[in-house]
């Protein structure tokens, strides 16, 4: 157990106890113009307004995740290699994409 406060570690499995009839989940990951898993890229949520809404950092294997109403999202990536912007229309489950982060 940490004794940070910091977001769940991004690479683990989905606990069991996520009920995707009832949440949504956003989730994927970030490469870079090569395909590889970025690691320590800032992938921030944004509202259907553009307003920030959460941000967390790539795990080991380049992936990310977030609980969020359905509805319209625009997830960013920052990294090293450059940024990318992509909108995700998110329903209730799990929802999956992927960022190509680019100079």
């Amino acid at each position: 157990m940490s004794d940070s406060c910091a977001a769940p570690d991004q690479d683990a499995a989905l606990p069991a106890s996520v009920d995707l009839e009832k949440e949504t989940v956003l989730t994927g990951t970030v490469v870079n113009d090569e395909g590889e898993l970025v690691q320590g890229a800032y992938v921030r949520l944004l509202d259907g307004t553009g307003e920030f809404t959460a941000e967390v950092v790539t795990g080991e294997g380049g992936q990310f995740r977030f609980f969020a109403a359905p509805g319209k999202w625009t997830l960013r990536a920052l990294s090293r290699y450059g940024d990318a912007t992509g909108e995700v229309e998110a329903a209730r489950g799990l929802n999956e994409t992927s960022l190509a982060v680019s100079r």
